[in-house]
C-alpha cells in the first residue's frame, strides 16, 4: 500500500530530466527537460517521481540522470 503515502515519503534522491523524447508515450506534458525531480521510489526500470501535474508517476530511467 505504498501508493497511499507517496507524497509524504522521504525523498530517496534527486534526478534531472534529460529529455522528453518518448517513443511510445507522451511525457512532455508532465516532465520538463532540465528540471530536477524528487524520487519517491525506484524499481529496476522506473523512477517514481512527483511530476509537473503534482501526482506520482512512474517513468523510464532513460529520461533521467543523477542530479
Amino acid at each position: 500500500m505504498i501508493h497511499l503515502d507517496w507524497h509524504e515519503r522521504q525523498t530517496i534522491k534527486k534526478v534531472k530530466c534529460l529529455h522528453t523524447n518518448a517513443n511510445k508515450y507522451i511525457v512532455n506534458r508532465v516532465l520538463t527537460a532540465g528540471k530536477e525531480y524528487e524520487v519517491k521510489n525506484e524499481s529496476d526500470e522506473f523512477y517514481f517521481i512527483i511530476d509537473n501535474s503534482g501526482k506520482v508517476g512512474g517513468y523510464y530511467k532513460d529520461y533521467f540522470t543523477n542530479a
